[in-house]
């Protein structure tokens, strides 16, 4: 009998992928990227695509955030210009100023995915809660208060925090330790995750020992 949920957050109970889209039209139109001869579905799919790369390699620790944060706007700068990634040095500042205005603006944007919140009141009713992120800190935090939903999690276990990104299963550990402290003898067959991301979520949960549910639109056959 389960006990205990460990749930996502972006594209699981907030809405990301609608903030990401609205934060990359502010960013679009407050640097005039059409001055540079560019669409904004061009300049969206540039980004898309290789943002989601980034983070497949920042969750298996292969770059950090710093890195992340630069070149997932200096990757669509170059390609738009049609130069290559080692000639774009000069404009790293400005990849840096469009990460800024988007992370700020991903916050402006956020909202909740639809029956969010019913589900996060209905499970806590009956399951111990705990968010399992592996998004920046001070937005994730952000994230929560705004979304009032804080109050029905027992914790908040969030990578940059505790030095474990998914799909590690250091991550998971760590919220079965704070999840233990309140349930005795908890157990990881006693726990779910809940997560939209397969590599991520999934794999993680697997890779823990702990069983898991995906969140998924794509069609499985």
């Amino acid at each position: 009998m389960k006990r205990s949920v460990f749930i996502d957050w972006d594209d699981t109970l907030g809405d990301w992928g609608t903030a990401a889209r609205l934060a990359q039209e502010d960013v679009y139109q407050q640097f005039r990227i059409s001055e540079w001869g560019v669409g904004f579905e061009d300049w969206y799919e540039a980004y898309h695509t290789h943002n989601a790369e980034l983070w497949h390699l920042y969750g298996h620790g292969q770059i950090d955030r710093p890195f992340l944060m630069m070149d997932r706007f200096l990757h669509p700068i170059c390609a738009v210009k049609g130069i290559a990634k080692a000639e774009g040095e000069a404009f790293k500042p400005l990849a840096m100023e469009m990460s800024s205005l988007f992370l700020a603006q991903t916050n402006a944007h956020f909202r909740l995915l639809p029956d969010a919140r019913e589900v996060v009141a209905y499970l806590a009713s009956k399951y111990a809660l705990t968010v399992v992120s592996n998004g920046f800190a001070e937005v994730q935090h952000y994230k929560l208060e705004k979304s009032g939903l804080l109050p029905y999690f027992r914790h908040v276990v969030l990578s940059e925090e505790v030095g474990a990104l998914k799909p590690g299963a250091r991550i998971f550990e760590v919220a079965m330790s704070l999840n233990r402290r309140e349930l005795p003898y908890l157990e990881k067959e006693d726990v779910v995750m809940v997560g939209d991301s397969w590599g991520s979520d999934i794999e993680g949960a697997m890779n823990a020992g702990i069983e898991a549910i995906w969140i998924t639109s794509e069609p499985l056959a």
